[in-house]
């Protein structure tokens, strides 16, 4: 009875550890979601998001228009934008939010689609690609808050100068509970990204 006792006792002080470490975890997403590090950078570098039939959706609608701002601002000589191609799509996130750019106002020569890029991972290592060479690698990453805590540890180990800034019109952003549920997935999505994407 008494070793019973013992293992529960175990296995419940390791349940604690995991929720407060997991807790801990969300804070943190939630902390860098509210920081804004607008810098000058070399890059603008925006993260794909849905895009239907040519034209961004609502979440990367939001990301487009705040990158052509900090582009309006100074904060960067080009754009980059990533995304991938969609299950039934032919056109990638990153040629429609070019074309979007330019429809905004922005010069074809400030405005570069990198390669279809399907997760963050991915698109991190796209925008590493274009920086091959250069010197100064600083990159101003726009998406959403929520995303931002990974996405830094990705471009780190990418060998990047990452500064966040989260696009201020998400729908995503605007909606409290939407938002809370991507900061609590992103809980689990930290720790692998940490582990697992080198």
């Amino acid at each position: 009875m008494s070793a019973r006792i013992s293992r529960l006792t175990v296995i419940a002080a390791l349940a604690v550890v995991a929720l407060v470490g997991y807790a801990a975890l969300v804070l943190a997403v939630a902390v860098t979601a509210a920081r804004d590090q607008v810098a000058s950078a070399d890059a603008i570098a925006v993260l794909g998001a849905a895009q239907y039939n040519g034209r961004p959706s609502p979440v990367f609608k939001a990301r487009l228009d705040h990158a052509a701002a900090l582009y309006q601002r100074g904060a960067a000589p080009v754009v980059l934008v990533t995304g991938g191609i969609g299950a039934g799509d032919s056109v990638s996130e990153a040629d429609v939010g070019e074309r979007y750019l330019r429809q905004l106002g922005l010069p074809p020569q400030a405005v570069h689609a990198l390669p279809p890029s399907p997760s963050t991972y991915a698109s991190v290592r796209q925008v590493r690609q274009w920086f091959e060479g250069r010197d100064s690698r600083r990159v101003l990453f726009v998406s959403d808050g929520f995303h931002m805590l990974r996405l830094r540890i990705i471009a780190e180990r990418a060998g990047l100068a990452p500064y966040t800034s989260s696009a201020p019109g998400s729908p995503i952003r605007g909606n409290a509970r939407l938002n809370t549920g991507y900061m609590l997935a992103e809980g689990l999505k930290v720790p692998a990204a940490w582990l697992f994407q080198h």
